[in-house]
């Protein structure tokens, strides 16, 4: 278990147990409930801001064997994009008990929370849209694994002739053209909506595949749109509600929006312009220092991809395009005999990109279950609130 969890676990027992010996919550133990959780939302999120190194390997014996990559866990990595889940399923959990365990149901009825408990709501709806359009943006991705796939199989061809290259840089141009697709180009499908026509010349029958991935969102609909309705009248709670329920019901609101954020900014996904520097991080609040961190550093990349275009910034498509310029500069001046230099530094780089194929073989897949994890507890927990909303309207309803 992750020591996210195991806190996560004491944290929810304490508070099952203070709330099941006191009929109500006093404003001491609260306070501590609060204290706790922004302590464990910044623990976890120093942790993602600052991933461990990838451990060293080992140099090979042989002058002509190259070691294997290492996993890593650096920012928008597959790895690190899991523990982001692991970290957003976390914090929701211990949100939803001291929103709701052993609390009277009219308190969430009052004000201010006549107005905060639907302004979350809405929120978490267009979550659910965000998780249900990354899901299929990971679908792309797997399609650019297919295609590097498909490179690293022919030159890993020995001896390598002409025909294995030519294979391989067909793969690998149609591989660079849907990694540097711009935002609007980068769907159709589900919504009816056909993909970028220069785009898809270039890249003939296999870009039209990738770019055919059903989308199960509407035509019109846009990543940005959505984020910046999450973030519509979301402030950080003044006065006696700084102190109160309100605040943790603002920063899980903002953990949501934050982690919505990375994942469109990850993968493949739907009108996505402008929302680089879009997110409204309160940068003077303690808790959210390492989110602020995350944030700038992933903007600052996003917006040096913004200018070209690009399907996504998941470290391993990063890095995949980096190696695919690199693999079709060598086959345009590959001429057989290859050179020795040449073709040791080739096959390098072709061993770096079977390791990434082989990493996002094996991660991209639990991703999207996650993904889909995050989406069914935002379902569960959004009717659990809708339940003991109507247990107050019960309670509070006049007699007759």
């Amino acid at each position: 278990m992750r020591p996210a969890q195991d806190n996560q676990g004491s944290f929810l027992g304490r508070i099952s147990i203070r709330r099941n010996q006191f009929t109500d919550v006093n404003t001491e133990q609260e306070q501590e409930d609060l204290e706790l959780f922004q302590k464990h939302i910044a623990d976890r999120f120093t942790e993602l801001l600052s991933p461990p190194p990838p451990p060293q390997q080992p140099p090979s014996d042989e002058t002509n064997t190259v070691a294997p990559v290492p996993a890593t866990e650096q920012i928008m990595s597959v790895t690190w994009l899991r523990k982001l889940m692991d970290v957003f399923l976390c914090c929701e959990a211990e949100f939803k008990a001291i929103l709701l365990m052993g609390r009277d149901p009219t308190q969430i009825s009052k004000p201010p929370f006549d107005r905060l408990v639907p302004e979350m709501l809405d929120r978490s709806i267009k979550a659910l849209d965000i998780c249900t359009a990354v899901v299929n943006g990971i679908d792309s991705v797997r399609h650019y694994q297919r295609l590097a796939e498909i490179a690293v199989a022919a030159l890993e061809q020995r001896p390598l002739g002409d025909g294995n290259v030519r294979r391989a840089k067909r793969a690998l141009s149609n591989l660079l053209i849907a990694l540097s697709i711009e935002d609007k180009e980068n769907v159709s499908g589900g919504g009816g909506r056909s993909g970028g026509s220069s785009a898809a010349s270039k890249g003939g029958a296999t870009i039209g595949q990738l770019k055919s991935s059903s989308w199960a969102v509407g035509r019109n609909w846009s990543a940005a749109k959505q984020i910046h309705a999450m973030t519509a009248n979301l402030a950080p709670p003044r006065g006696n509600e700084a102190a109160g329920l309100p605040l943790p019901m603002f920063i899980m609101s903002t953990v949501t929006v934050f982690v919505m954020w990375v994942l469109t900014a990850a993968v493949p996904c739907q009108e996505r312009a402008g929302l680089a520097n879009h997110l409204p991080v309160p940068k003077h609040l303690n808790w959210a220092q390492s989110l602020v961190g995350i944030h700038e550093k992933i903007g600052d990349e996003w917006k040096k991809k913004e200018k070209k275009g690009s399907a996504g910034l998941m470290e391993e498509m990063t890095r995949m395009e980096k190696l695919g310029h690199s693999l079709v500069e060598f086959a345009d001046g590959f001429h057989y005999p290859a050179e020795k230099e040449a073709a040791e530094s080739a096959a390098a780089q072709v061993a770096e990109m079977a390791e990434i194929c082989r990493r996002m073989e094996e991660e991209l897949v639990p991703l999207q279950q996650q993904i889909r994890e995050v989406f069914h507890r935002i379902v569960r927990s959004r009717a659990e609130i809708l339940e003991v909303l109507e247990q107050a309207g019960k309670l509070s309803a006049p007699v007759v």
